[in-house]
């Protein structure tokens, strides 16, 4: 049995989620079990504020926001081998899916801290960025670099898609390695996820099992399906462009200057989660 901390730090984005956390007094929720609640601000950044808690004493991180959060809070955890604690108030919460939570309640995945089970799970990486569930290249990288994405998601996809795959849409510069060594220059999507996605018929399950294979999930659309249509797994992977490169890292919008290498980090988060889970 994992001995609970003394010290466990979670830190809040109250805006996340249309404001998922103040919504439970998730603060307050905090205080009543003795861990210690840092109120994201805007202007703050996570990195520093998780680094500050871990210089401060705390020996268990949890972050309570979206995907993209979670990834900041859960590097820093893992960079220090310190537990880290998922807490689901973003919009979607894949990452809490995947790891078995009940996305419906944020208040009892505060359970983990003092009666949690704890497991290694992969990281995975673009260029040194960890992330935990997945980059978007291509189309979805362009959608989301859009100012007007995160109020509105689908419309935005809706009046971007003709000038993004359209006849007069200019290639994307995605130039790679594919599946069994064939090189591809251009791509309209290329997905790297921190290990391989499986389809799952059943709603709300999760889609990638047990994040501990230490590989990356490629999935690449060079053309129509089937043909255009490709799927694999690898530790590493690597994508060249003569421009600055537009992405979505964990639905965040990114630009990265190429080349962009990706790269599993096997075991690197220790990952606290209640005890009773959803069923997967």
């Amino acid at each position: 049995m994992t001995s609970p901390p003394t010290s466990p730090v979670l830190i809040v984005n109250p805006r996340s989620g249309g404001g998922t956390a103040t919504r439970v007094d998730l603060p307050e929720q905090c205080h009543a079990r003795g861990i210690e609640p840092i109120v994201f601000r805007p202007g703050d950044d996570l990195t520093l504020l998780a680094t500050a808690a871990i210089r401060g004493g705390a020996d268990a991180l949890g972050m309570a926001g979206g995907d993209g959060s979670q990834a900041a809070v859960a590097a820093v955890a893992a960079d220090h081998d310190v537990p880290y604690v998922c807490v689901p108030a973003g919009t979607r919460n894949h990452f809490a899916a995947d790891l078995g939570l009940d996305r419906n309640d944020v208040v009892g995945a505060l359970d983990a801290f003092f009666d949690g089970s704890e497991r290694r799970i992969d990281l995975a990486r673009v260029n040194g960025r960890a992330f935990v569930n997945n980059v978007a290249m291509g189309v979805y990288g362009a959608v989301v670099e859009s100012p007007a994405y995160r109020d509105h998601k689908v419309r935005t996809v809706i009046d971007k898609l003709p000038d993004l795959i359209g006849p007069r849409a200019e290639p994307f510069d995605l130039r790679f390695t594919g599946h069994g060594g064939s090189v591809h220059e251009t791509a309209e999507l290329v997905l790297v996820s921190n290990n391989r996605y499986v389809i799952d018929p059943r709603p709300q399950r999760g889609t990638r099992g047990e994040l501990d294979g230490g590989v990356l999930g490629v999935v690449a659309v060079t053309g129509p399906p089937p043909h255009g249509l490709a799927e694999w797994s690898t530790p590493s992977f690597r994508v060249d462009s003569a421009t600055t490169v537009a992405v979505g890292i964990d639905g965040e919008s990114v630009a990265i200057e190429p080349p962009l290498l990706f790269e599993s980090d096997p075991r690197a988060l220790r990952i606290r989660t209640p005890r009773r889970r959803r069923p997967r």
